[in-house]
């Protein structure tokens, strides 16, 4: 199954992090995503580019959009003609299935406005 069309799972605090394998497997699904570490968490992380704020704005809000629909809430960075978004699982520190999720459902909100 394509992770786009998966749902993300409730999350518990001693759920396992994803294995270096399937970190993998999931980022040669994604389209520009890397994995990046910010004070000792991994983190999935790309940055989109924008004509102009307006339409960075509206990617922004549906971001928002599915992150409240799926209970899971990433970074988000806006700015003139670019926003960043880093996904990871607050409650284990660290990335999850779920991320690998988020990250393709946001590029799917990507390819559905252009």
């Amino acid at each position: 199954m394509k992770l786009s069309e998966m749902t993300c799972e409730a999350c518990q605090a001693d759920a396992p992090q994803l294995t270096d394998e399937q970190l993998a497997e999931g980022l040669a699904q994604l389209s520009d995503w890397r994995c990046e570490t910010i004070d000792d968490v991994q983190q999935l992380h790309r940055s989109f580019s924008f004509d102009d704020f307006a339409y960075a704005f509206i990617f922004v809000a549906q971001v928002a959009e599915i992150a409240m629909e799926h209970d899971h809430h990433p970074r988000i960075l806006l700015e003139y003609g670019k926003v960043e978004v880093h996904w990871w699982t607050h409650k284990i520190k660290g990335l999850h299935q779920n991320d690998l999720v988020m990250a393709a459902k946001t590029d799917q909100l990507l390819d559905a406005n252009e």
